[in-house]
């Protein structure tokens, strides 16, 4: 339990330091600028808004490398996020930092019509400042959730239709809703996920899944399986195989793992395959 404790209050801290939206300004000129970055898992669902407009400029993933060459030493990893700044589908600037475990630095922006750098530093919000509130930018569609104040999914699309959707919430006040951008399905698009601690000592996450939907341009909630012959309820610490299509969903039971693997059939329907003891 005091580990459980550890873990959920470094959640707290991490999330609180890495507040989004993240707020950077301009260095050495005489106007300074502001603006604001968001982006998810792998630097996916990237935008950015500056501060005095009312428009967003969709920020497309261009490199994410990962320094961990000082793991020896104890220091965490270092990531440098690149992005193409993308207006009317034309690339009309870059923007990059560098990710560390308190701190973002390096950050600059290039304007591409005549290849100015501007160096940016990034403004820290202050303790207590951050609400939960987090957005993504997805195949046109505008996401936004809370990671631990509401369990309320909003999804603004394009042609200005909008959904809400009701997230599984916490049985615990401590708890942190992460969030996930992958390619579930593996039709080459991009999905969209939720994960909160199981119900019971919080070993395992539960997870669920919205699928984008090319022909429809929508996301769809995942149905969970519902197989007799698998070993664990629901969606749980989900991993995907991408050359063998195939996702996996574990849990304990027990005092034992288990690993229920999937296919998608029709209609992205989750197929049983097999299920195993972890380890075994």
């Amino acid at each position: 339990m005091k580990r459980a404790l550890i873990v959920i209050f470094l959640m707290l801290s991490l999330t609180s330091l890495y507040a989004q939206p993240f707020t950077f300004k301009s260095i050495g000129l005489a106007k300074p600028f502001r603006f604001q970055v968001y982006y998810g898992a792998m630097g996916k669902g990237a935008f950015v808004q500056y501060v005095g407009q009312k428009g967003i400029i969709p920020l497309r993933i261009k490199s994410r490398s990962v320094d961990s060459t000082e793991r020896k030493s104890r220091q965490p990893d270092m990531t440098t996020y690149v992005w193409d700044e993308v207006i009317d589908g034309q690339v009309t600037g870059s923007y990059g930092l560098v990710e560390g475990l308190r701190n973002l630095d390096h950050i600059w922006y290039v304007r591409k019509k005549d290849g100015k750098r501007f160096s940016m530093e990034y403004l820290r919000q202050k303790t207590g400042e951050y609400d939960g509130e987090n957005k993504y930018l997805l195949h046109g569609a505008l996401i936004s959730f809370n990671y631990m104040n509401h369990d309320r999914l909003s999804i603004a699309y394009p042609d200005g239709q909008k959904k809400v959707f009701k997230l599984p919430d916490f049985d615990s006040p401590n708890y942190v809703r992460n969030s996930y951008i992958a390619d579930y399905n593996f039709d080459g698009y991009d999905d969209l996920a939720f994960s909160i601690p199981d119900a019971g000592m919080g070993v395992y996450r539960t997870f669920i899944i919205y699928l984008y939907q090319p022909a429809t341009k929508r996301f769809e909630k995942l149905i969970d399986p519902n197989d007799s012959r698998a070993k664990c309820a629901g969606l749980n610490n989900i991993s995907i195989d991408k050359q063998k299509k195939l996702l996996y969903s574990s849990c304990r039971g027990g005092a034992r793992w288990w690993r229920d693997t999937y296919h998608f059939g029709a209609g992205n329907k989750l197929v049983w395959v097999r299920s195993t003891a972890v380890g075994e």
